[in-house]
């Protein structure tokens, strides 16, 4: 099990926006979270990444607890713990935040280098192999305003990976991309499956989690309403509000 995160509880003033949400994923797994806006899903990838703090639950990845619950309040683990924990995901933002002063080769070694005290040479060459992954090394030296909004997408993936991180997380990773530009980054997304790296990946493209996901789980109102395998969720849903919201995205 990489990542266990039981009666996760979060809110923002007086607005419940996760309510008990227990999620696990296993190795390998492929889990895309769908639902309507508002429904908690970023904030949940946000709590799991450890941008946000809950205000209840338990967060654990490879068995070890980033958060755990004592008397009703959430207890961190100490910051030289939380910065191990950290090693074991990455996060794929979905406005991309690529440095616009580092060229596209720098964007995706600065952090093994400067946090992981990686050698030089060794991630200079995963990060090659990345950027040749994502058809992309031949803008090693260019800046990311030089790119299209794929193109900087998939530098972004591959400064993820170049972390070596056990689970990838996507927030939204093709909302900021015109639907040309999404089929490059789900295609690449669509390999990583293929090559079952774990993944939980908030999306609007119904189609693709249809396609790629081993599990799919539907959040509303800060709650999980249903989960399951794709055919199930899309195919014959058993929740009526599932059903609801699925029918603004018939293939």
């Amino acid at each position: 099990m990489i990542l266990e995160m039981n009666n996760i509880r979060k809110s923002f003033d007086s607005l419940e926006v996760l309510k008990d949400i227990s999620l696990s994923v296993d190795s390998g797994e492929v889990v895309s979270i769908i639902g309507p806006s508002g429904s908690g899903k970023s904030t949940l990838l946000r709590c799991a990444t450890l941008l946000e703090q809950v205000d209840g639950g338990e967060i654990r990845y490879l068995g070890r607890a980033a958060c755990t619950e004592e008397n009703g309040a959430p207890r961190y683990a100490s910051p030289s713990e939380l910065k191990e924990l950290r090693r074991a995901f990455g996060l794929v933002f979905q406005s991309f935040n690529l440095f616009p002063h580092y060229s596209v080769l720098k964007n995706v070694m600065e952090a093994p280098m400067l946090v992981q005290k990686r050698n030089k040479e060794e991630v200079r060459a995963t990060a090659m192999g990345l950027l040749e992954k994502m058809g992309l090394e031949s803008k090693c030296d260019a800046y990311p305003c030089q790119l299209s909004g794929g193109q900087q997408q998939r530098v972004a993936i591959a400064r993820a990976l170049c972390l070596k991180p056990e689970i990838l997380f996507f927030d939204e990773p093709t909302s900021a991309l015109d639907p040309e530009l999404t089929g490059e980054v789900l295609k690449v997304i669509k390999q990583l499956a293929e090559e079952n790296m774990t993944m939980v990946i908030v999306t609007h493209e119904m189609p693709f989690a249809r396609a790629v996901s081993d599990r799919v789980i539907f959040m509303d109102g800060g709650v999980i309403v249903e989960q399951g395998e794709p055919e199930e969720v899309f195919g014959n849903p058993r929740q009526e509000r599932t059903k609801q919201f699925l029918r603004n995205y018939e293939p």
